[in-house]
């Protein structure tokens, strides 16, 4: 009981389970922390977590905005992660080494990625942390490898549809429009600015006002 406790308050869902006058979404540890780029309090959840899941969440945040190649090392292989969201999340990782291997570890890194998200999505293709995935795989992979922005941009939209009914953990609500505004920036599409006006305009948390003003 304790170590459920423990998942539910760094995935928020002891919040949603706790008796509420609204029905708002509540923004959950990792979430926050993520948004608003403390490093160091994510590294405290790590270093707390208890679970596969857990960990993976943790270094899913903590690689990009420390780019520390040792939050990609250790990764479990596809047969040991148990969900979709595991499998979607090892995915990521391991296009993580992909976009920062040497040209001959590629196809390698490449493929482990594919495998793991092709394994993610027969489970729940609408899996929130599947759908962010994909769509980032789709949105820099080159066109010849199988990139498509618009593919890219169908998926974030999804994204945001499945997270109004189903909340996940380390997921803040803005995360999902501002994805499909970088869809929409790298298909040129006219009304790409106009969108980007307006997600500044709903003063967004730190890490995705810089997404918008300066995008990864």
């Amino acid at each position: 009981m304790r170590s459920l406790g423990r998942l539910l308050a760094l995935t928020g869902l002891l919040a949603l389970a706790a008796p509420t006058a609204s029905a708002t979404p509540v923004a959950d540890s990792l979430t926050h922390y993520y948004a608003t780029q403390d490093t160091g309090a994510i590294l405290r959840l790590y270093r707390q977590a208890e679970t596969q899941e857990e960990r993976l969440l943790c270094t899913y945040r903590l690689f990009p905005l420390t780019q520390n190649p040792a939050w990609l090392s250790g990764l479990p292989d596809a047969e040991e992660a148990r969900t979709a969201r595991e499998l979607a999340l090892v995915a990521a990782h391991w296009g993580y080494r992909t976009a920062n291997a040497a040209p001959w570890q590629v196809p390698f890194y490449g493929r482990r990625s594919e495998g793991a998200l092709a394994q993610a999505r027969a489970l729940d293709p609408n899996e929130p942390y599947v759908l962010l995935v994909e769509g980032q795989s789709l949105l820099y992979k080159p066109g010849i490898f199988g990139g498509d922005a618009a593919a890219a941009q169908a998926r974030f939209e999804r994204l945001r549809e499945v997270l109004r009914a189903r909340p996940a953990p380390g997921l803040h609500p803005m995360e999902a429009e501002v994805w499909i505004w970088m869809a929409l920036r790298k298909q040129n599409a006219p009304g790409a600015e106009s969108v980007r006006q307006r997600l500044l305009g709903r003063r967004p948390p730190p890490l995705f006002r810089q997404f918008l003003i300066d995008p990864p």
